[in-house]
């Protein structure tokens, strides 16, 4: 099956050898987003993981788009935090961007990511 890379500029460059994304058929298979401004590369909420999720969130819908997708067509996110103990927050900000029937999910607790941020987030889209 042909794979097609979707790359937007809405969203932060990819730091290494990937994609943002990838369309295989009708899935589509979303990088990790972490806190970073698109524009500047720097990080965003430092100490604030409310903050840190949002900016995460927001690129991920930028890709999203960028796929010819939104977050309603998301089927599945991975959540990988530094610190589970902020799960709750990550929740209730999870909750602003996605509505029912809410993809199926993953929640993992990781020693560190990329940048020193406390937070980042992966996805899975299934388009018609």
């Amino acid at each position: 099956m042909p794979r097609t890379a979707i790359h937007t500029d809405h969203a932060p460059a990819a730091i290494g050898p990937y994609s943002q994304a990838t369309r295989a058929g009708n899935l589509v298979f979303l990088s990790g987003q972490i806190p970073l401004d698109p524009a500047t590369g720097t990080v965003v909420g430092e100490g604030n993981i409310e903050a840190q999720a949002r900016r995460a969130f927001d690129n991920l819908k930028a890709v999203c788009e960028a796929a010819g997708g939104s977050l309603a067509d998301v089927v599945r996110v991975g959540l990988y935090l530094t610190d589970l103990s902020q799960f709750a927050a990550v929740n209730a900000v999870m909750g602003e961007y996605f509505a029912q029937p809410y993809p199926a999910r993953s929640t993992i607790e990781v020693s560190a990511l990329p940048k020193g941020v406390a937070f980042e987030v992966d996805a899975i889209l299934a388009l018609a």
